[in-house]
């Protein structure tokens, strides 16, 4: 069990909501979405509990199988039937087969073949990350946000949507996640308006600072997102420099 599965000073599991199942995975599956996340569950491949409010709350076993259930389908392509006979294997206590590769099936096809096999194509470069796009109902079940605090935090200009639309994006999702669980250690609105008036003051004086450069590099976006990465950067190490003191 991992220290993220378990809450400080608790013997007890503590679960994740479907946003942050979507954060641990993204990662290594681009193309994961809430919507196959549900679709799976429908397919009975994964059981999360529900909460008292309705939210769907994944286990670790959940997370892993969720896992095992995107590896096989990305590397060995295998069919929702087969997954799920392999799923029922490992809940018995045993091993699923090892699914063939591609170079496997080859070494086993029968010797007296002599024409030449076509080349097997190159992978393809990974997909860049896909753009989430969140409604609002799927930004408060992903969170584990109440309507209450995600108006709250709309009020005071922490959480909008996308520009010119009504969907919510990643950072959005963040937001409202760390927004959530920062509330549970006493971290609350008044809080969180004091660190969004900083980030904008920092906004201010990088964006003056780096105006030049953005003007000779004739408007190139390069610019703003390396310096905005250092900041990130910057500022994250002065926090934790900071508390541990």
């Amino acid at each position: 069990m991992t220290a993220e599965a378990r809450r400080p000073g608790s013997g007890r599991e503590v679960t994740r909501s479907i946003g942050q199942v979507l954060t641990a995975l993204s990662g290594d599956f681009p193309d994961i979405s809430i919507s196959k996340i549900r679709f799976l569950e429908s397919e009975g491949l994964i059981t999360p509990q529900r909460a008292p409010s309705g939210y769907r709350r994944y286990a670790e076993h959940d997370v892993e199988r969720l896992r095992y259930v995107l590896s096989v389908q990305r590397e060995h392509y295998l069919p929702l039937k087969v997954i799920r006979e392999h799923l029922e294997m490992m809940d018995r206590g045993q091993t699923p087969p090892e699914p063939k590769t591609l170079d496997a099936a080859s070494s086993a096809a029968p010797a007296a073949t002599t024409a030449a096999a076509p080349p097997v194509p190159a992978a393809p470069p990974a997909a860049p990350k896909k753009a989430l796009r969140l409604s609002r109902a799927d930004l408060l079940e992903a969170s584990g946000l109440s309507e209450a605090g995600l108006v709250e935090l709309e009020r005071t200009g922490i959480v909008t949507p996308r520009r010119g639309g009504s969907f919510y994006g990643r950072d959005a999702l963040t937001l409202a996640i760390a927004a959530r669980r920062l509330g549970e250690y006493g971290i609350d609105g008044r809080h969180l308006r004091a660190f969004k008036m900083s980030a904008d003051r920092e906004v201010g004086l990088v964006e003056q600072a780096i105006a030049p450069y953005v003007r000779r590099a004739g408007g190139n976006k390069d610019v703003s997102g390396e310096v905005t990465q250092l900041v990130i950067s910057f500022h994250a190490a002065l926090v934790r420099t900071a508390m541990e003191r």
